[in-house]
């Protein structure tokens, strides 16, 4: 399964660099790919959705995530769907001697006549891996 998997260190307190990710709403400000996150019901515990939408090569898709496990500072995991891709996105967080460790993996798995796209798919998510990883860092920074 394609994945990106990142890890950004800022020198930030944990509680407010997990406050901040765990309202997965933010992706707005950090996710280049995101153009609108919204809450559609819960209170960011498991079962809360979110509807995102992304431009994915030059085209809005929208996807739909649902909050499956959170351990308070420590875990964040979301499962999406779109109609031809499944996304399991996880987020760790470690406090360190620098600050905190967040590490970002978003897995994907096309559906149906996706899967044919699926060998192609490492070489886009490099960049969107780096990116994200870029933009979520200069983020944080400004908390």
């Amino acid at each position: 399964m394609p994945k990106i998997d990142r890890t950004v260190t800022v020198d930030k307190p944990l509680e407010q660099v997990w406050n901040f990710l765990t309202d997965f709403t933010t992706t707005e400000q950090w996710d280049p790919g995101t153009v609108s996150t919204d809450r559609v019901t819960g209170d960011g515990a498991p079962g809360t959705v979110y509807k995102n939408v992304s431009k994915v090569l030059g085209r809005k898709v929208e996807i739909e995530y649902t909050v499956v496990e959170l351990e308070p500072m420590s875990l964040f995991r979301l499962h999406g769907k779109t109609s031809s891709m499944e996304l399991h996105d996880t987020m760790r967080f470690e406090q360190t001697a620098d600050g905190v460790s967040v590490t970002y993996i978003a897995e994907f798995d096309p559906q149906g006549a996706a899967k044919l796209i699926e060998p192609l798919m490492p070489l886009g998510l490099k960049k969107l891996g780096d990116d994200a990883a870029a933009s979520l860092s200069d983020v944080l920074a400004k908390l």
